[in-house]
């Protein structure tokens, strides 16, 4: 027993020595491959400087050139054309051309040719005859009467009326639709249905909705069962279309007024 004692203990000594000595290798290697790596960091060249020194141009940019703005042409209006150019003759009595040029502004008349310059040759205005010159009556002198052939030579009066309208009143809807506590509280007689003898054998029983349509005077136009037994709905529509109520008036007009009216058969 004391043998064995001995020779475990012995052994624990032993495994002590072989771990600490299996640590302490490890911690060795780690420092040395740490030191590598910080060594070999430093020790390395990236040659930053011969980069930005070898650079090489594969294809040429031509340079941008920025062109000015064109200058804005300015037009003028268009507009009927003048006989400011053509002379007056006095004793002229109608517009002479030596050639029948129409307007440009005449939809009837098509060019033969596009042409980028005017013609000297005024143009011709209604009533002009052809003749060895190109003049105009003194009466047309300053005129643009004839110029323009959808004008017309009176001009619009515009009338502004002394008095502004007034604005239509708005008038109320003909027909209202009201609750049914409302209604019930406008009717001056509403009378009971009769309980169907049918429906009091077979203990029917239950509420029936009617709606109706009052006219302006409180009589009752239409009357339609919106829900209920059917063996009840009939006498309960009779007894709607008897129903009579007070005339509703609204922004002092009387109006039409639409509801629903509820009767409860309760057996006794």
């Amino acid at each position: 027993m004391f043998t064995n004692l001995i020779e475990s203990q012995s052994h624990r000594k032993e495994f002590k020595r072989r771990s600490s000595f299996f640590l302490f290798t490890v911690a060795a290697y780690a420092v040395i491959l740490f030191g590598a790596g910080i060594a070999s960091i430093y020790a390395y060249d990236a040659q930053l400087e011969a980069q930005t020194s070898s650079l090489e141009l594969l294809n040429w940019v031509p340079p941008v050139t920025t062109t000015p703005p064109k200058p804005a042409i300015e037009r003028s209006p268009a507009g009927p054309r003048t006989h400011s150019s053509t002379p007056v003759d006095p004793t002229a009595s109608r517009p002479e051309r030596t050639q029948l040029v129409s307007q440009t502004d005449d939809p009837r008349n098509i060019p033969p040719h596009i042409g980028t310059e005017a013609a000297l040759i005024p143009p011709a205005t209604i009533g002009a005859v052809l003749s060895n010159r190109n003049v105009d009556p003194p009466t047309m002198a300053g005129s643009d009467k004839d110029n323009c052939l959808t004008c017309s030579t009176t001009r619009t009066a515009v009338t502004v009326p002394d008095k502004a309208p007034e604005p239509a009143v708005a008038k109320p809807p003909t027909t209202q639709r009201v609750a049914s506590i409302v209604l019930t509280s406008k009717a001056v007689s509403l009378p009971q249905p009769p309980y169907p003898l049918m429906a009091k054998q077979i203990h029917l029983q239950g509420p029936v909705s009617v709606q109706i349509l009052v006219s302006e005077e409180g009589k009752v136009l239409s009357a339609q069962v919106v829900s209920g037994n059917p063996m009840l709905s009939t006498a309960a529509k009779e007894a709607a279309m008897r129903a009579r109520f007070t005339p509703t008036i609204l922004n002092g007009q009387p109006v039409k007024i639409q509801g629903v009216i509820t009767y409860n058969f309760v057996l006794q």
